[in-house]
């Protein structure tokens, strides 16, 4: 049972971030669901029910993280799902949208670990999403790669710095009910090909996956990842 405090996604309106919302929602407990649109967060907190709030947060503006999350507290729980999908190479570089997604990840996850570390519970856990764009880069992922990678580094100082908390990061492969796949047929059979599992890893077995490294209490300074046994191949 966790302790005191409630469970913070940011990122957790849709996709894996509320999967992650609903699996604790169902077990009573107080979940806090973040969007850059306070409009939406509190949609999806009324859908996921239970004792779920939504809250407005914007990862990409990090100097208003710590006002945005003032009244939080206390916090047993902080999942950072949020990301936004950068097709970005060298050849054609965007910086503005490669600072972006940097901002969202490396700074905003940092800052929204920060503002609430006072108020996280001694026996609490933090949960960075990455993914293994960082081990099988592809046309495109050149920034998010990078900040996949730059996830297990993070998990290495946050597990140091916030001790005894937990901190851990899941990897998940191509998730294949996923929404940002939908329409990539041809992309999916050639991946499921390659898995030993047979199939592609689903939302729902993201979140409970996640829910192993927020329960479990000696799981401590791990990447995990979730993919089927793609990398293997």
């Amino acid at each position: 049972m966790a302790g005191e405090g409630a469970m913070v996604i940011v990122g957790g309106t849709h996709g894996l971030g509320r999967a992650v919302a609903e699996l604790y929602a169902a077990r009573d407990r107080d979940v806090i669901v973040t969007s850059r649109d306070a409009a939406r967060a509190e949609t999806a907190a009324h859908e996921i029910g239970g004792k779920t709030t939504g809250l407005a947060l914007d990862l990409s503006k990090p100097q208003e993280i710590a006002e945005r999350l003032a009244g939080v507290g206390p916090v047993h729980d902080i999942l950072l799902v949020a990301v936004e999908r950068d097709y970005n190479t060298v050849a054609d570089y965007d910086v503005e949208r490669a600072i972006r997604l940097v901002t969202i990840k490396l700074v905003g996850y940092t800052e929204v670990v920060h503002a609430l570390a006072s108020r996280l519970a001694q026996d609490g856990s933090v949960v960075l999403f990455g993914g293994l764009a960082k081990e099988r880069p592809y046309p495109g992922s050149t920034t998010i790669s990078t900040v996949n990678d730059a996830m297990t580094g993070l998990v290495k100082t946050l597990t140091r710095e916030l001790a005894p908390r937990r901190v851990n990061a899941i990897h998940p492969g191509v998730v294949g009910d996923h929404p940002a796949w939908s329409e990539k047929s041809e992309v999916l059979a050639r991946l499921i090909e390659r898995t030993p599992l047979g199939r592609l890893v689903t939302i729902d077995e993201v979140a409970t996956a996640t829910a192993f490294l927020v329960d479990h209490p000696s799981v401590n300074g791990i990447n995990l990842y979730v993919d089927g046994g793609w990398l293997v191949t």
